[in-house]
């Protein structure tokens, strides 16, 4: 069987969401399965040494600006949040114990909390309104608050990022199948004729 992709991301990342809206599809069309990773970026680009491309000078207002184009591109339906870069720990938090304890519909949370900030303009670094859409997807609204408020699930999230940084991860989305690595949305046509032809 082939290995699985291990796909990286960060609720925080617009470019994040385009590869969370492409990637399954991508997957299946090469009969691959995807390791969804949620995780912070916040503590590495701290490790690395710098910051979220929309606060550097230039890049900042480029990006935006890319942001929307790409969506255009892609055909992918895209509104930036009116407070964005938020603080994804809760959300992350969240996907890491649907992962846990409700797996099959895990990816179903993971998208619709993408959905939910980069259509919607929903605050998903606010407890309730992670906790509305577990709920609204048939996930365990009552356990998955408590366990929210516990430090078991914080521990994890740390750890699945220590382990992101020591694997490479740098950015989001990050792909890593077959030993190789592919950092941002832009590569996918890259990642596809590795799948596709095993090299590149």
């Amino acid at each position: 069987m082939s290995n699985p992709i291990d796909f990286y991301f960060d609720f925080s990342s617009p470019y994040g969401y385009f590869g969370a809206v492409e990637i399954g599809k991508l997957a299946a069309k090469y009969g691959r399965q995807v390791n969804w990773h949620p995780i912070l970026l916040g503590p590495i680009f701290k490790n690395i040494g710098t910051n979220s491309l929309v606060t550097i000078p230039l890049k900042g207002e480029y990006s935006r600006h890319d942001m929307g184009r790409t969506a255009r591109f892609h055909n992918i339906f895209f509104k930036e949040p009116g407070n964005f870069p938020i603080g994804t720990q809760v959300a992350a938090r969240a996907a890491l114990w649907v992962q846990e304890r409700q797996p099959e519909k895990a990816v179903d949370f993971i998208q619709t909390i993408y959905s939910a900030y980069f259509t919607e303009d929903i605050d998903i670094s606010v407890p309730a309104n992670v906790l509305r859409i577990a709920g609204d997807l048939g996930i365990d609204h009552a356990a998955l608050e408590e366990a929210l408020g516990g430090q078991e699930i914080k521990d994890k999230l740390r750890l699945a990022t220590e382990e992101a940084m020591q694997k490479g991860v740098f950015g989001s989305p990050f792909v890593i199948v077959d030993g190789e690595a592919f950092w941002g949305f832009d590569r996918f046509t890259q990642l596809e004729a590795f799948l596709k032809n095993g090299k590149i």
